[in-house]
């Protein structure tokens, strides 16, 4: 799984996972140059989804509707749910500040890959 942001968005260094989590959690809002970060998530029924949620966030996304409904509570909304890799990709190539996770073949020459994750299987209840 590939984490992908816009060739025009400023990085200054590498991104750790735990970077990551900040910004899919919303703890992180903005990258270094002061533009907001955009995170975006596939649908939950995504295998690659859920394997980002569980490499990322340690939780799978079903358990992470209480911490949701807490952040919500406080202004703050989750990453938008784009419906396939191919809209991540348009989406992270033509809004400053997205940040989104495709797997390795959907990655086109428009877009920088940040870090590259493996992908995991899921949490079993």
């Amino acid at each position: 799984m590939a984490i992908i942001v816009s060739q025009t968005t400023f990085i200054k260094d590498t991104l750790s996972t735990e970077e990551l989590a900040n910004i899919y959690r919303r703890k992180k809002l903005f990258w270094e140059d002061g533009v907001p970060i955009v995170p975006l998530n596939l649908p939950v029924t995504y295998s690659l989804r859920r394997s980002f949620s569980h490499t990322v966030l340690g939780e799978m996304p079903e358990e992470m509707d209480a911490y949701w409904s807490t952040q919500y509570f406080h202004g703050i909304s989750p990453p938008y749910v784009l419906a396939s890799e191919q809209a991540v990709v348009e989406f992270v190539v033509t809004t400053p500040g997205a940040i989104g996770y495709v797997s390795a073949t959907a990655i086109n020459s428009h877009v920088h890959v940040l870090l590259y994750l493996p992908l995991s299987a899921e949490k079993r209840p």
